[in-house]
């Protein structure tokens, strides 16, 4: 797949990390500690949720990645330590310290996050001993443990890895996620963990970073809900022994190539489990007069609540789809606007000039059947693109979400 390999490697496939995912009570029996440790330090970057109830932890985690560091990675699911005042300051404070003693590192290269039900203190009793116990759990092969421990109503583990070569040395990056429900784009409830052995100048990555999530998670949404607890991070340890990667490196086209393909990889992994979805819907803005446009209407398709049902229902409504691009600010000319529906059913217009195009219903259900539909719109008015990934919304989402406390 272009200049690097893909396979089901995860958060160790790289030279040099360990992870490890354990039960330490939070839940009633599934793993819910991880830390992912590297052997030396290395450089990390990070981007956090828009909201503004942010949980203690990005609070914590916000002061701590300043300095550019990193050496290890500390989460916990079933209890998200959002909306803990003082105490949930002191609580992810402490989660760092405890973690800084066992691995004995500095506090400062260390990041927190958690995940799962907001406004409940924290088990700190639990929460130590099972830091405790993952740090003695840690693993060169770990990393499937780790995916599996930071989990919520998600239904699988999200991982990833490829390989490519930079000044002939093999490089690897590896990542994992979790995500299912209140997925809106700025970041939702969503956190995402990469790994590379790659050498890389650390402004470079926080850089990439930041232009790459603009482009991956923030174009995803399952409900329009932006959380308190969403942070994408990145540890690169140059175990790797390349040429250190920055603006100029002769290769950086291939890095750039392999670190999207992982965010986007699992930005789709989120989507794909999102809480009772039964499709995956990619939408598309092409020849929009901005980028900004574009973006946009592919927001505004994908947070449709009357879009998400039509799909789910298999209903190819269009004018639903043609409502949520005029509603969403975009500057466009109605008069121009083109919309395709298409997968591996076949490609079918069903809007041109504003209107609907008296299409074929048997040709529409073809695609609406499959569970994964492409949504193009083209403005015919730019040379501007932007891309974006939803799902529907079914019956189960709501009986998911109606006895989530309990």
């Amino acid at each position: 797949m272009g200049n690097f390999t893909v396979f089901n490697g995860d958060v160790t496939s790289a030279k040099g990390f360990k992870a490890s995912g354990v039960h330490s009570g939070v839940k009633k029996s599934r793993k819910d500690m991880t830390i992912i440790f590297s052997d030396v330090v290395g450089e990390g970057a990070a981007v956090f949720t828009t909201n503004k109830a942010c949980a203690a932890p990005i609070i914590i985690s916000k002061e701590s990645i300043n300095n550019g560091k990193l050496q290890a990675m500390v989460v916990n699911s079933g209890n998200a330590n959002a909306c803990t005042g003082e105490k949930g300051l002191k609580d992810a404070l402490e989660m760092i310290e405890v973690t800084a003693d066992c691995l004995n590192i500095q506090k400062e290269n260390i990041i927190v996050a958690s995940t799962g039900i907001i406004g409940v203190p924290m088990p700190m009793d639990k929460i130590k001993s099972g830091i405790e116990l993952a740090a003695k759990s840690l693993s060169y092969e770990g990393g499937l443990d780790a995916a599996e421990a930071i989990l919520t109503t998600d239904t699988g583990v999200k991982n990833i890895a490829v390989t490519f070569e930079i000044d002939g040395k093999l490089i690897t990056m590896g990542g994992m996620a979790k995500g299912s429900g209140m997925i809106h784009p700025n970041m939702a409830t969503m956190l995402s963990f990469v790994t590379t052995d790659i050498a890389i100048d650390g402004d470079f990555l926080k850089e990439t970073l930041k232009v790459v999530t603009d482009k991956t998670y923030n174009m995803i949404s399952v409900d329009g809900d932006t959380s308190t607890n969403d942070m994408v991070a990145i540890l690169a340890n140059g175990a790797a022994g390349n040429t250190k990667m920055n603006h100029a490196h002769p290769e950086k086209n291939k890095f750039l190539e392999s670190f999207y393909f992982i965010h986007e990889y699992l930005a789709k992994s989120i989507i794909k489990d999102g809480e009772g979805a039964t499709k995956m819907i990619e939408a598309e803005a092409i020849n929009a007069k901005s980028e900004t446009d574009a973006k946009k209407a592919v927001k505004s398709i994908l947070n449709s609540s009357l879009v998400k049902t039509a799909f789910f229902g298999e209903d190819g409504n269009w004018g639903r789809i043609l409502c949520s691009v005029g509603y969403s600010e975009a500057d466009f000319d109605m008069n121009k606007i083109e919309i395709y529906l298409s997968n591996e059913a076949g490609k079918v217009k069903i809007v041109e000039g504003g209107q609907g195009t008296g299409f074929e219903e048997s040709e529409i259900e073809k695609i609406l059947k499959l569970d994964e539909i492409k949504i193009t719109v083209d403005f015919n008015q730019g040379s501007s693109t932007a891309k974006g990934w939803g799902c529907d919304l079914s019956y189960e989402y709501v009986k998911i979400n109606g006895a989530y406390r309990t």
